[in-house]
């Protein structure tokens, strides 16, 4: 008796074992949001210039591989450096170069895939006019990913934009004719920040403008960069405006440095800014460029100080400083211009003076999408409207 009753609580023991649920197996895929993993600047002994590299990964045992997303502001680059087991880049926006030791520099463009082999020279970097970002992947050989090496110098640099064919780039301001390669026929997420940022400063949408900043400094767009678009704005939606607009961007900077995000400071101008009928002068020459010719009118014969205000201030004293590229600053002013009633003919012009400055118009198509995503129909019809009339004023040329 006692033997069949030891035997029917045995059986039952094991039926209870086998009905209990069974331990949750560790997760075999995570996502890890981009920003749990805040950018950080490449250190000065591997980098010349200003490069951020966010989001990195690493491969759990046994996995080797490890890789990050790096943005290059224009002219920035890595040092010499090898990987003991090769590396892979992918670009994403942007254009930009990449050498190896002895061979000329290849210009590399959004889309584009880079294989190298283990234990070769090489660096990679933005080009002379635009920033470059790309994702790398390397491996790790006894726990070494890179072997940093020199810097690579401005000669070699220069050197390099020369054997790329870029080197009409050297000039302090490249010409009209130099800025307006098209290097995408898509706008990037830096790019398609902008014109929103713009809109919501030019509406004073406090609310709106917060989270268009935010997305802009997640999508590449440096301190140095945000500021120059909201300052550059005074001289289209007024200086209340832009003055409560840059407060917003120290709000957004200050809360994102305390959630841990460092965000790209940007650069400062690169060459002084002149003065006086220099100043005039270039202001002039700048807005005969992007118009298309000398600007003239009734009104401006009516008013004549207006233009020198415009020669003056905004094409001289703004679109002479260059740590904003003239294609960026079309895209702030259209962005602002579409979201302000009653300017449609001014708005007409910075269309065709996108178009001047290089920017296709598959891109201002994408502007007029970004803008209707982004919550502003009115806006986004504006713009379809004036591009559409640019277009066709475009072909008539």
């Amino acid at each position: 008796m006692k033997a069949l009753l030891a035997m029917a609580l045995s059986a039952t023991t094991i039926t209870t074992a086998a009905q209990s649920p069974a331990a949750p197996a560790a997760p075999a895929v995570e996502v890890h949001p981009v920003s749990s993993v805040p950018a950080v600047n490449g250190a000065n002994e591997n980098f010349t210039g200003v490069a951020r590299i966010g989001a990195p990964f690493k491969m759990n045992d046994p996995g080797r591989a490890g890789g990050a997303t790096v943005s290059f502001e224009a002219r920035a680059r890595t040092a010499w450096h090898t990987h003991p087991l090769g590396q892979t880049l992918i670009v994403t926006a942007g254009l930009g170069l990449v050498q190896q030791q002895g061979q000329p520099a290849r210009v590399i463009r959004r889309g584009d895939v880079v294989t190298i082999a283990p234990n070769v020279r090489h660096w990679h970097g933005a080009g002379p006019d635009d920033a470059m970002t790309h994702v790398a992947i390397a491996e790790r050989e006894d726990g070494i990913s890179v072997r940093w090496q020199d810097k690579v110098s401005d000669q070699d640099y220069q050197a390099a934009l020369a054997g790329a064919g870029l080197a009409a780039a050297d000039r302090a301001m490249p010409s009209v004719a130099a800025r307006a390669r098209p290097t995408s026929e898509t706008l990037s997420a830096r790019q398609q920040a902008i014109p929103l940022v713009a809109a919501f400063m030019a509406s004073s949408d406090m609310p709106r403008l917060n989270a268009a900043l935010n997305r802009g400094l997640d999508a590449g767009l440096t301190v140095s960069e945000a500021k120059e678009v909201l300052v550059q704005l005074y001289a289209y939606a007024g200086f209340p405006k832009s003055l409560n607009a840059l407060g917003e961007l120290l709000k957004v900077v200050e809360a994102r440095k305390q959630r841990g995000i460092q965000d790209a400071p940007g650069q400062e101008p690169g060459r002084p800014v002149p003065t006086g009928a220099e100043l005039l002068a270039a202001g002039k020459a700048n807005q005969t460029e992007i118009s298309g010719g000398p600007v003239q009118g009734p009104v401006f014969d009516f008013a004549t100080v207006i233009n020198q205000f415009l020669q003056a201030h905004l094409f001289g004293a703004i679109f002479e400083r260059d740590n904003l590229d003239w294609q960026s600053r079309e895209l702030a002013t259209v962005g602002a211009l579409a979201a302000t009633p009653g300017v449609e003919a001014q708005l007409r012009s910075h269309m065709r003076a996108s178009l001047r400055v290089g920017l296709t118009a598959a891109q201002l198509r994408q502007l007029t999408r970004a803008l209707e995503d982004g919550g502003v129909p009115d806006a986004a019809r504006r713009a379809n409207e004036a591009l559409t009339e640019a277009l066709a004023a475009a072909s008539k040329d």
